[in-house]
């Protein structure tokens, strides 16, 4: 998880301030039509509390990080990072509403103003604090299957009809230990009788330990022809202070013995074939994360081609989207990459076949199935989460993608 400077964390106090404070004089005039001083006062004590309580925990915390356990640092950050959005953005389009309104009551009449104006505004707060709560507490671990059909010309006959599993972005880490949890993904998983199973990187938020006592949930994952996975960002270990660098590489090898574990074929810049039958074969092709500053890029895509430039049909598992778009497509004869890495930020409005969220500012792929002539990326939404401990209008995502002629 990124570590903020004391200055950031100074400047995130400010806002929450001055937001609360601007809160704060709109909460008075509506609790005007409060009959009751007692409590009238007891709601302003009560916002007061929360907001220099919160300001005062978060300050403390960043003072005192260094100094926590790991394993209890990840859980109270991602609590703080709840508290804060939840109280926070609902706060914000409070004010913004209620100040829209107030400016605007020559439209209503005196009579309307009084009762609508803090009606809608106290709505517009409510409402947006709820479907927080709803991300957070429902969709959370709302596991969704999202199911494509692909076809392709140059697909070996006999692999016609193979059915692709892919996960990403597990962040096994904030599952806090819920093995029933992520059972009840497996069994979802298995359901769909996979022929592969592919994990796009992130298996862990930074560290190893993190995967203790989880070998016995991942090995019920099955696949008839095979399981891969490639690393992520997260699993070098990159964003953690370490004694030595030693220690970052005891960290580094023991989540690579996790893959060996769980009976998973960890592809590291290199290549693997399936090979039906008749002899035919399809190429598996895995690279170590690849992304654009300040991701580091450890991938290299021409040292896996090498070893597969005669198999036909290739699937690339890259765990950064930009990587397509910089060395796969139109540059290769890759027919399927298979990404993750943006969770789809955690947060989107979704209507029918219409998908936005503010992740797309910075990743033209972000989420779901993207094609250039014969050459198709899928960006899996993600199956765990990081940081913000919800999720807003993008659920965790299952793939399943069915290969045809």
């Amino acid at each position: 998880m990124k570590s903020y400077s004391f200055f950031t964390i100074i400047l995130l106090c400010i806002a929450i301030l001055i937001v609360d404070i601007l809160a704060f004089y709109w909460l008075q005039s509506i609790t005007q039509l409060i009959i009751s001083n007692f409590f009238r006062i007891s709601i302003y004590v009560l916002f007061w509390t929360f907001t220099l309580g919160l300001i005062t925990s978060i300050l403390v915390l960043k003072i005192r990080l260094d100094a926590i356990d790991p394993k209890r640092k990840q859980l109270l950050i991602s609590s703080f990072y709840g508290l804060t959005i939840s109280s926070f953005f609902p706060k914000l389009i409070f004010v913004i509403i209620i100040t829209i309104l107030y400016y605007s009551n020559y439209l209503f009449s005196e009579t309307a103003s009084i009762i609508l104006v803090p009606f809608v505004g106290l709505l517009s707060g409510f409402l947006p604090f709820f479907i927080i709560l709803y991300g957070v507490f429902k969709s959370l671990y709302h596991f969704k299957i999202h199911s494509h059909t692909l076809h392709f010309t140059n697909l070996p006959k006999s692999f016609n009809g193979l059915r692709i599993v892919q996960i990403s972005d597990i962040h096994i880490g904030s599952f806090n230990n819920k093995h029933a949890i992520l059972n009840r993904a497996i069994e979802k998983i298995n359901f769909l009788k996979a022929d592969c199973i592919f994990i796009t990187g992130d298996l862990v938020n930074n560290y190893a330990w993190e995967l203790d006592g989880w070998t016995p949930i991942f090995k019920k994952l099955k696949a008839k022809k095979g399981k891969y996975a490639i690393l992520g960002n997260h699993d070098y270990g990159d964003y953690s202070q370490w004694k030595s660098m030693d220690e970052k590489k005891e960290n580094f090898e023991a989540i690579q013995q996790f893959y060996k574990n769980i009976n998973f074929k960890l592809l590291m810049n290199e290549a693997a074939t399936i090979t039906n039958k008749n002899k035919e074969q399809i190429a598996v092709i895995g690279v170590e994360n690849w992304g654009k500053p300040p991701f580091e890029q450890y991938g290299d895509l021409q040292k896996a081609l090498k070893q597969v430039q005669k198999v036909p049909f290739k699937i690339l598992l890259s765990h950064d989207p930009s990587h397509w778009a910089e060395e796969v497509v139109n540059k290769t004869d890759i027919s399927l990459t298979l990404s993750g890495h943006t969770h789809g930020m955690q947060a989107a409005f979704q209507y029918k076949n219409f998908q936005w969220s503010p992740i797309k500012l910075k990743y033209k792929h972000w989420a779901g199935l993207y094609q250039e002539e014969t050459q198709y990326l899928y960006v899996n939404r993600g199956l765990g989460w990081l940081g913000f401990p919800g999720r807003l209008g993008m659920r965790p995502e299952i793939t399943l993608i069915e290969i045809c002629n």
